[in-house]
């Protein structure tokens, strides 16, 4: 096991430092983006500058849902494989740079054409809405820049497996290669629609696309990408935790197999998002929202290995009763009680999912309000609360300062306004979405709507609560600047819990990718071959000798 004072390499601090730059910079601008979105949905706010609310809209979801999530975890797993797998070769470090400099290069084209308004696509981007070729060109960057960032992680993963023939990894680096390769096998998807249909397109080589071939390549792509974002949330809450609590981690077992599930049965269930879309045959529908529903399992090992270890740390402290432990954690410590409320958070955002997954209830929620509601309460609130969680002691271990007991006081302070500013916010969303409230909309659209009245005291209760999560934005980048340029210099550990003695060995089965890689081509094809085959037989022909729509 790692030293408890063990330190990021600081060659390797700047590769994953440089990332998370870019992460707090595209969550200023994309928080300011969200903060107008909600305004001019409730009615209250028209944008100057013939700025339109799509623009606006895209700009929100693409940096806040593609550029902060991605380069985040990018920058927090090169750190977390350089800490616990041993400091990057020179060959990796450099593949680390390369794949940085690429995303970033991609992210710019991407964004410069969004803010000419050259690409208002959504962050779905799906057609018949066309964008700038560059848009496409800088997309395709962007996966292409995150899979040499990604070989990075593997090759470093592997290299430690060499010189420890029969061990088992380190639990924190395998966890970032399960989901590196789960990022990796989900852009093929999204690489496949971009490159050889969208591309085409709005370069004029072709003269319409197959819609449903793209949605069903994006969707194959979209549902992975939800799991890309939460494992290293789960990642923080499996290894991180622990040892901030004083615990140990419950099961280094039971981590690995959960995350193995995940990758299985996170990647061949887009079909759960096209549930009211013609092309697609009921079975194949159904077939992907029973996979779509044994995510569930290792969602309950995780829930049930996270607060077996607080358990024992209760017990060790001499807790007594059923719920004595619940006392004995440390409430005061930013770096536990905010991920703490994610934790929660994600347990109304689980309830929720399971309706948007379900063939019936779905109809009465598909393409509300009430789906953005859900999206905020898991990606907004459970994963960047605990990313924000990792920054407060991650920025200052790279950067060589200390989470003073100021920043510490304020960094709880933060969370407290997160959490209600959401609340309210999503639980506005969740309610106009069952009173039918549309997705996507602003108040300009829908005004005249019979039941508009209906919806806009819930739409003024968004903008509330969005105005209540920009100040939370507003306290985060200020916490952040302070630990990154001005906070004492200092030591600040980087957190990896030990396993408990009384625990089973690890099984090197869980390491044999073989098997594993074996299994999910296994299902994907299962899941996509003959109705992909469908959708190819059947789509009518184009002008041009191209299968389109």
């Amino acid at each position: 096991m790692s030293q408890p004072f063990a330190k990021v390499h600081p060659k390797d601090a700047k590769l994953a430092l440089a990332h998370i730059y870019v992460a707090m910079f595209a969550l200023a601008l994309g928080g300011l983006a969200g903060l107008l979105q909600t305004l001019v949905r409730s009615g209250r706010l028209v944008l100057p500058a013939n700025i339109g609310y799509y623009q606006v809209l895209t700009v929100h979801g693409v940096l806040l849902g593609l550029v902060l999530t991605t380069f985040f975890i990018y920058g927090f797993q090169h750190a977390a494989v350089s800490r616990t797998s041993g400091t990057y070769s020179d060959r990796s470090r450099l593949l680390g740079w390369i794949g940085f400099w690429v995303m970033l290069l991609g992210t710019a084209m991407a964004a410069v054409m969004i803010l000419l308004n050259e690409a208002t696509v959504l962050y779905t981007f799906y057609a018949p809405l066309q964008a700038h070729w560059i848009f496409y060109l800088g997309l395709t960057f962007v996966v292409v820049g995150s899979w040499v960032g990604g070989a990075a992680m593997i090759a470093q993963y592997i290299s430690w497996r060499k010189k420890h023939r029969g061990q088992p990894s380190p639990l924190l680096t395998f966890m970032v290669v399960i989901n590196t390769v789960l990022w990796i096998v989900a852009t093929l998807g999204v690489a496949g629609t971009v490159l050889f249909q969208l591309l085409p397109w709005s370069l004029g080589l072709v003269d319409r696309v197959d819609v449903l071939v793209s949605r069903t390549l994006f969707w194959y792509f979209g549902h992975p990408l939800v799991y890309f974002w939460l494992l290293p949330a789960y990642m923080a809450w499996y290894v991180i935790i622990p040892k901030i609590i004083g615990g140990k981690i419950f099961s280094d077992s039971l981590a690995r197999l959960s995350f193995v599930l995940f990758l299985l049965f996170s990647i061949p269930v887009g079909f759960h998002h096209q549930l009211v879309e013609p092309g697609i045959d009921p079975f194949w529908k159904f077939l992907q929202v029973v996979l779509t529903f044994m995510v569930v399992i290792p969602s309950l090992m995780t829930a049930f290995s996270l607060f077996a270890t607080f358990e024992m740390h209760g017990r060790s402290k001499g807790a007594r009763g059923l719920f004595g432990w619940f006392k004995k954690l440390p409430w005061g410590d930013a770096r536990f009680s905010v991920p703490f409320i994610g934790m929660v958070a994600f347990i109304p955002a689980g309830a929720g999912g399971l309706i948007n997954a379900s063939n019936q209830m779905n109809q009465v929620v598909h393409n509300s309000i009430w789906v953005t509601g859900h999206f905020h309460l898991t990606l907004a609130t459970s994963v960047v609360l605990t990313f924000f969680a990792i920054s407060y002691w991650l920025v200052p271990h790279l950067t060589g300062r200390v989470l003073t007991k100021a920043m510490n006081k304020l960094a709880i302070i933060q969370a407290i306004v997160w959490t209600v500013g959401m609340a309210i916010m999503s639980g506005a969303m969740h309610a106009a979405g069952l009173l039918g409230a549309p997705r996507r909309s602003s108040y300009s659209t829908y005004g005249d709507a019979p039941q508009a009245l209906d919806w806009i005291p819930y739409q003024i209760a968004q903008a509330i609560g969005g105005t209540i999560l920009f100040i939370g934005i507003i306290l985060i980048l200020y916490i952040f600047i302070n630990l990154a340029f001005f906070a004492p210099k200092g030591e600040e550990e980087f957190p990896v819990g030990e396993g408990a003695e009384a625990a089973e060995k690890t099984p090197m089965v869980l390491e044999n990718w073989r098997i594993w890689l074996t299994v999910l081509a296994a299902l994907i094809l299962i899941a996509y071959t003959v109705p992909f085959m469908e959708m190819l037989q059947n789509g009518p022909i184009g002008s041009k000798g191209y299968k389109l729509w």
